[in-house]
């Protein structure tokens, strides 16, 4: 990628820090009509740095490609126990992430990073973000990151990756989250890495029940931009 963007964090494919192992995302996505965009997102900064808020802002983004009229925020929390607190305060709230009246559906959800991903770094890294939903097959999260530990590694050096985790609850998902300075540059790198063997992670494709897409685009505060 071009040097005009900050450098991730690197990945040996070695196991992190028990402390990062230990960390835990949640990846908030909110709902809304349409028009009511900027009303619905106006607030999820106040929301997310106010003095009784838990957790560090990662990244928040609108939809762009894929399910429309969608907000998604990232952040980062210490251990589950801090998630806990901080999903009781929205769960008591009338005014969640600040939108109010303007949601239609609010989902939050706990992951963990893969055991080698070191923690996420903010930065510039990209323009648009590509996140990526695998629904595993029962039992497919062990060998998926197995292969994923053998090449991330190298994709990393030429495709650096914001984050990689696996849902804590409900059915076995991993989430991948990567920055590009464009569509086109996504397209070129990925078919790059396909023709030289460089990805897909080996064991990983055949583990995948269902697979969605989609692009997002930095909001102003986001710290991954």
């Amino acid at each position: 990628m071009s040097t005009e963007y900050d450098k991730a964090p690197d990945i040996t494919g070695d196991d992190v820090s028990p402390s990062d192992q230990a960390r835990r995302y949640e990846l908030a996505t909110l709902s809304f009509r349409l028009p009511d965009t900027e009303q619905a997102i106006a607030g999820i900064r106040p929301w997310v740095e106010s003095a009784d808020a838990a957790g560090t802002l990662m990244g928040a983004w609108r939809s762009e490609h894929g399910v429309l009229g969608r907000a998604h925020v990232l952040r980062a929390f210490v251990d589950s126990a801090e998630v806990a607190v901080e999903r009781d305060r929205a769960r008591r709230s009338g005014r969640a992430f600040g939108a109010g009246p303007h949601l239609t559906d609010l989902s939050m959800t706990t992951y963990a990073p893969f055991p080698f991903m070191p923690a996420i770094r903010p930065g510039h890294y990209g323009t648009v973000y590509e996140t990526r939903d695998y629904h595993l097959i029962p039992g497919g999260l062990p060998p998926s990151i197995d292969g994923w530990r053998q090449v991330l590694p190298g994709r990393h050096e030429i495709d650096p990756i914001a984050v990689v985790m696996y849902a804590m609850d409900g059915p076995d998902r991993i989430i991948q989250i990567w920055p590009f300075d464009s569509m086109d540059e996504r397209l070129a790198i990925r078919a790059g890495l396909v023709a030289d063997g460089m990805w897909p992670p080996p064991g990983g494709p055949e583990h995948i029940k269902e697979a969605t897409s989609e692009l997002w685009i930095p909001l102003d505060f986001s710290p991954l931009n």
